[in-house]
């Protein structure tokens, strides 16, 4: 028997009783944006938990969802959770045999997908989904001549979950006391960039001890609204889409697809926002490339402003902003900033947030300069997603600030961080033996990041453990710093360092498409392919330059002094990225492995 609020149904119900009438979640259909309240929240979910025990979902059992984001995502997710299963989320743009390897991991009995085009990978599993009983779509069209007999709509499943609803008014408190708050209720499949995918198991208690010491920092309440937009498998956005407004009482909103995010961003304007860096990086590119295409009068005002504006936040972070200061920022913001931010959506974001990977100090002064004051925190999915945060009155640019209280962290004797505390994850899913790799008999947490703490217990995170460069002469490099200051470029979309066991730095470069697609038009140069554009000399200069400029923020050993263009543009089918479309260092070294050497037999820079 467990006390009240330990789990993320307690929260809900409690929000339910207490705040019934007022919105939770919004969500963007035909145009408009339909409410709903905490009362029919609660409903949703508890129809769906009842539904799964109808067909037979036992304690501890798991339940699949394969799907973009959107309101089903979580009432399927709360439901699973609910119903004493297990959630497990799959990114929907992983192919059939990703797919296949985490329904067979995990062991799904039900699975909820979004549409046709996921449920035909399940028909292309086939009996490799041996565990799958039921399989529940919520956008049934095109699916209605499949001859399975585990499909059934999201419909037909809701409204048999409502009719148990009525029929057991009573089952929702009795459900809610037999729940533990420490076995697991939630597994979050790691991105798997060195193999396969570890499935990360957290527990209620997981992640409440997160979101309660996360929310008072930011000082988020009931106001607050997020747009849901990033996938919902991975633990950064969990935390923003369950578990911060599950503690709070904020309110969720989910816009019509992954292509209206920028519209619904600034329909929206949330208070709160996540961004990845590659989110933070585009907006800067949109912009510098805006800038590059405006008139005179509107390029000198914008680059005085940013001057301005650097120059003040520098000042502000420091505590030693004057009179002055403020009125030349109150300038730069009527003139430059205010409707710059209108147009990202972000004017009235009081806790913009980077995580989920490391982001370039000088992309964040930049925002800070602009007035989007952005703040770095880290965490793995095997803490729940935040061990660090840098609080909203004193953000260090550079660190990814302090541990949240009542988390210990530590530096092992190699600079490896180690962290300790409620938020530590419960282990991995049918894996003991990496399990016991990560986390040691005292219950320290190995992050596999290396990375220093200053006196006041700021953290830098200086690279990853296994992806530490050691050149030959011995300099142990961070390929993270190098790879973010390339991608300061609005031209340049990815970026992987060379250099380990090498006599210097070179780098692979994907371009972004379309902003280089677009610089050679303007310039007349013709193309017909993405490939066939890399290999165009002018091309290729504008990179040499853009690499000359990035080499200005780096030292001398970390300067790029070779690149290659990749010809084709990096994908997760490929074996390049992973779902969360983080760089497979290790597969990209194998399979362009000709043309890092073509770098190398040269011996000299581009």
């Amino acid at each position: 028997m467990t006390g009240p609020l330990q789990t993320l149904p307690d929260r809900l119900d409690h929000f339910a009783r207490t705040r019934g009438d007022a919105t939770a979640l919004r969500v963007k259909r035909m145009g408009v944006w339909q409410p709903y309240t905490w009362t029919q929240y609660r409903d949703e979910v508890t129809a769906c938990a009842l539904m799964l025990r109808s067909l037979g979902l036992q304690d501890g059992d798991h339940i699949g969802i394969l799907s973009d984001n959107r309101p089903e995502w979580i009432f399927a997710d709360l439901g699973g959770q609910l119903a004493a299963g297990c959630s497990v989320g799959i990114y929907q743009t992983n192919p059939a045999p990703d797919v296949a390897y985490i329904l067979n991991h995990s062991r799904c009995r039900v699975v909820f997908v979004e549409d046709q085009e996921q449920v035909d990978k399940l028909m292309d599993i086939g009996a490799d989904a041996s565990t799958v009983e039921h399989v529940v779509v919520f956008d049934p069209r095109g699916t209605h001549h499949y001859a399975d007999d585990r499909l059934m709509t999201w419909d037909s499943f809701r409204s048999s979950g409502m009719q148990l609803l009525r029929e057991s008014p009573d089952w929702l408190s009795t459900q809610l006391e037999r729940l533990d708050p420490v076995a697991p209720s939630m597994v979050v499949y790691t991105s798997g960039t060195t193999g396969q995918p570890k499935g990360a198991m957290l527990s209620p208690a997981n992640a409440l001890a997160l979101s309660e010491r996360v929310v008072p920092i930011l000082n988020v309440d009931a106001r607050d609204m997020t747009l849901s937009y990033l996938p919902l498998c991975h633990v950064a956005e969990k935390i923003f889409s369950l578990f911060m407004p599950l503690t709070s009482g904020g309110i969720v909103h989910f816009g019509e697809s992954i292509d209206t995010i920028r519209a619904d961003l600034r329909e929206v304007s949330p208070t709160v926002f996540l961004g990845v860096p590659r989110i933070w990086e585009k907006m800067h590119a949109s912009v510098t490339l805006k800038m590059k295409d405006a008139s005179w009068l509107k390029r000198t005002l914008y680059a005085w402003a940013v001057r301005q504006g650097e120059t003040v936040s520098a000042r502000r972070l420091e505590g030693k902003t004057s009179l002055i200061d403020r009125a030349r920022w109150f300038a730069a913001d009527v003139l430059v900033f205010r409707p710059l931010q209108e147009k990202l959506g972000l004017r009235r974001c009081r806790i913009p947030v980077s995580g989920a990977a490391p982001i370039s100090p000088d992309l964040l002064r930049w925002f800070h300069g602009i007035g989007i004051r952005i703040l770095e925190g880290f965490g793995q999915t095997e803490c729940a997603g935040v061990s660090h945060l840098n609080p909203p009155d004193a953000p260090r640019i550079g660190t990814v600030g302090q541990a949240l209280p009542a988390v210990d962290c530590r530096l092992a004797d190699d600079g490896e961080l180690l962290v300790r505390g409620p938020n530590v994850f419960c282990g991995y899913l049918h894996n003991p033996e990496a399990t016991a790799k990560t986390i040691d008999e005292d219950g320290w947490l190995h992050t596999g990041d290396i990375g220093t703490i200053d006196d006041e217990g700021y953290l830098s995170i200086t690279g990853r453990k296994k992806e530490i460069i050691i050149t030959a002469g011995g300099k142990n490099l961070s390929p993270e710093k190098i790879e973010n200051t390339l991608k300061m470029s609005p031209y340049i979309k990815e970026a992987v360092a060379i250099g380990d066991r090498r006599k210097f730095i070179s780098a692979l470069i994907q371009v972004d498409a379309d902003a280089v697609g677009d610089w050679a038009t303007r310039a007349e140069i013709q193309f017909t392919s993405f490939g066939d554009l890399t290999r165009r000399p002018e091309v290729i200069s504008l990179i040499q330059d853009e690499i000359r400029t990035a080499n200005n923020a780096l030292a001398q050993v970390e300067s790029v002094r070779a690149f290659r263009l990749f010809p084709k543009e990096l994908h997760q089918d490929d074996g390049e990225l992973t779902a969360t479309q983080k760089v497979r260092r290790s597969a990209v070294a194998e399979l362009h492995a000709s043309l890092i050497e073509s770098i190398y037999s040269k011996g000299g820079a581009s």
